[in-house]
């Protein structure tokens, strides 16, 4: 029973890890796609004519 137990708890363990590391690259991709995407407005902020 305990055996049973360790190896739920280690695949449960192994999984949290996998999810965080793919929720921190998701975040850091969306962050950096945020701040290229702001510049590319402010550098053609100039080009707008009201």
């Amino acid at each position: 029973m305990e055996e049973k137990t360790y190896k739920i708890m280690s695949g449960s363990g192994a999984t949290s890890i996998a999810v965080g590391v793919v929720t921190l690259v998701t975040g850091l991709v969306c962050g950096i796609l945020m701040i290229v995407s702001g510049a590319k407005l402010l550098l053609g902020k100039s080009k707008i004519l009201f």
